[in-house]
């Protein structure tokens, strides 16, 4: 357990949120950095939140635009630890093709820099830990174009060139955005020198109930889209790498970060070992544990979601944090069972 004071950025994503609650359960306080004041109440107002009965070891501060030289300034006074998670997401088809620099490369890049450059100016600062992607470390012609052959692994080690647009896709922007924030911290960390470590971590694909959904219709938002399509009856001829990991261990992941024990650098976040996930395999999970669903037709449970071939090393974090990743199956229980509930239906 620790007394000390965490702000987290991006409390109100996926990931973000499950590391804001795990952090608080684990002992630490929180400052959450928050883009408006309904966010506050986002967070307030969640079941997990409300459950720890919080006084003074949950507070906000609001950074309406992290692109802003000093941005954080504020934010960081008296922090012992930062754990950075906000960036930009794809949300499929919201943004422009000549938009894609300015709207996801261009932010992901200056929210990384400007939080350590706040950090830097902050003497109480040990350690921060920066929320990356696996797409960061993962070669596009892997990712959009064919399977990794036999023999090639992805792991902690694994970089990038920056990539330059134009991009071929949103997706393709996002990619650029994680290999140029990875790079980019990495450089500052190289020139800089700072006294603080750096921590990055590397989630594959993140699965798994996201509390702050509130509304079945919005389940397939995000990452958690990918699983419960099939299950919903989507069918998809576009193979996505078979990479994924439970939203529970990427929080876990964060916050384990913070332990000086763990030494600086990289860690990837992915489950079943070099196998990987299959996707499809998300339609048998269901038919075993949720019969009645998919009886009911509720589940349709008929969909087709490809995967590509992707070895991935993930033993370097299990090791070193001490734990072992959840399953594909756990992943698609916990997203399954929450649409569910959304639905107003009693899993089994």
């Amino acid at each position: 357990m620790s007394n000390n004071l965490v702000l987290i950025t991006g409390g109100t994503g996926h990931i973000g949120f499950r590391t804001l609650a795990t952090a608080l359960k684990s002992g630490y306080r929180v400052r959450a950095a928050i883009r408006s004041e309904s966010k506050k109440n986002d967070i307030l107002s969640a079941p997990s939140i409300k459950a720890l009965n919080l006084t003074d070891e949950l507070s906000f501060i609001i950074v309406s635009d992290l692109m802003i030289d000093g941005a954080y300034d504020e934010a960081v006074k008296g922090v012992d630890y930062i754990i950075h998670l906000a960036s930009p997401i794809v949300l499929k088809g919201e943004i422009k093709p000549e938009d894609y620099e300015t709207a996801l490369v261009e932010p992901a890049v200056a929210g990384t820099v400007n939080i350590l450059k706040a950090a830097i100016n902050s003497p109480s600062i040990k350690r921060v830990v920066i929320t990356s992607s696996v797409v960061a470390i993962l070669s596009s012609e892997y990712m959009f174009e064919k399977d990794a052959p036999d023999g090639v692994v992805l792991n902690h080690e694994s970089r990038l060139p920056t990539p330059s647009g134009p991009y071929l896709s949103d997706f393709h922007a996002y990619n650029a955005s994680k290999v140029a924030a990875l790079n980019a911290t990495e450089a500052f960390v190289k020139n800089q020198k700072p006294n603080f470590d750096v921590v990055n971590i590397h989630p594959s694909f993140v699965i798994g109930k996201n509390e702050l959904v509130k509304d079945a219709k919005d389940i397939t938002v995000g990452t958690n889209a990918i699983a419960i399509a099939p299950v919903l009856g989507a069918k998809s001829e576009s193979p996505i790498v078979g990479s994924s990991v439970h939203v529970d261990d990427v929080a876990f992941m964060h916050v384990k970060g913070l332990d000086p024990k763990v030494p600086a650098g990289s860690y990837i976040g992915n489950s079943d070992d070099y196998a990987g996930t299959f996707w499809q395999n998300a339609t048998g999970i269901t038919a075993e544990h949720f019969p009645k669903a998919v009886a009911k037709g509720i589940l349709p449970n008929n969909g087709l979601q490809p995967t590509r071939k992707m070895g991935v090393d993930a033993r370097k974090t299990e090791e070193v944090m001490g734990f072992k990743f959840l399953s594909f199956e756990e992943q698609v229980k916990s997203v399954v069972g929450h649409f569910l509930e959304l639905k107003g239906e009693k899993t089994e």
